[in-house]
């Protein structure tokens, strides 16, 4: 695995919220299914072109090498990491029947 990354990536840049944290769009080889979300518990995935982007807050180094870890853990190729301009967006909140 090869990644092309600094030990100052974690540090407030673009992308960074006030805490440090980065929001991190990680690209790995397939399409996954809807069965891989609970891995990837609050982060975003995104099917397309052969492709999945795993995309989130990332709250510093030792949450970043878990997530790689884990798809390393599930046989998953990584395609590429990389720091992102966004904020992630929230997760959806479900609808009560209220009303």
């Amino acid at each position: 695995m090869h990644l092309r990354m600094t030990m100052g990536v974690m540090k407030r840049r673009r992308g960074s919220d006030a805490t440090g944290a980065t929001v991190y769009r990680i690209v790995v080889r397939g399409e996954l299914s809807a069965r891989y979300v609970p891995a990837f518990e609050g982060m975003t995935l995104e099917t397309g072109d052969g492709q999945t982007a795993i995309t989130g807050l990332v709250i510093d180094q030792a949450q970043l090498h878990g997530l790689l870890n884990r798809i390393g853990d599930l046989g998953l190729e990584l395609v590429s990491i990389n720091p992102t301009l966004e904020p992630a967006a929230p997760a959806p909140v479900p609808q009560t029947g209220e009303g």
